[in-house]
């Protein structure tokens, strides 16, 4: 069984933090594909690469996309896709049209994202720390490690609870349909989140 430390030849990594924001750990991703003889590999691996928001109060890191539904595996198009696709930061938005995005969020102590809806179908687990959850409507959860919120294209904000640790939470956002509600399109809104280009979904 390998490791982080692992000598794998077809693998690749590095120690650094590459603009990690909180003091939480750093995570790795694993990226798996297949050697010659059809066995499983790790292809490489490689710290969060993570990007600064909000006078730094939050970071994001984006592990992994796919830009279709189903993904194509042959000959690593799904891995060209997502490399081409990170390598221009700027052009992605919170979603990814007709695709996924796993993304991993950095809350500073006491911080509060803006009101914002995306136009996905979104899962968000808490990793670390507990985060209150707030809807349009009034309504607050309060979400502890390991709880999931489904997010179906709802007006949400994050905020972190800790006035002294920082907060994270993992999110994977699928494209969905566009929503209609009493015959109103739910589009995105991004709301006070600048510096974020729009998903164009």
């Amino acid at each position: 069984m390998g490791d982080a430390t692992s000598t794998n030849t077809s693998a690749q990594s590095n120690g650094k933090d590459n603009g990690k924001l909180s003091d939480l750990h750093q995570p790795t991703t694993f990226i798996t594909g297949h050697n010659s003889s059809g066995q499983a590999i790790v292809q490489s691996y490689n710290p969060f690469q993570w990007r600064p928001y909000d006078d730094n109060n939050l970071a994001f890191a984006v592990p992994y996309t796919t830009s279709r539904c189903p993904p194509d595996l042959n000959n690593d198009a799904d891995l060209k896709l997502h490399q081409s696709l990170i390598s221009t930061p700027d052009k992605l938005g919170l979603v990814n049209p007709k695709g996924t995005v796993l993304r991993c969020v950095d809350f500073a102590p006491g911080y509060a994202c803006g009101m914002h809806r995306t136009q996905s179908l979104d899962y968000g687990i808490v990793m670390e720390g507990e985060v209150d959850m707030v809807l349009d409507s009034g309504e607050r959860y309060s979400l502890k490690r390991g709880d999931v919120a489904i997010q179906r294209a709802t007006q949400h904000q994050w905020v972190n609870k800790s006035d002294t640790k920082w907060a994270r939470m993992m999110f994977v956002l699928q494209d969905c349909e566009p929503l209609v509600v009493g015959g109103k399109q739910m589009g995105e809104d991004l709301g006070t989140n600048s510096g974020l280009p729009p998903s164009n979904n």
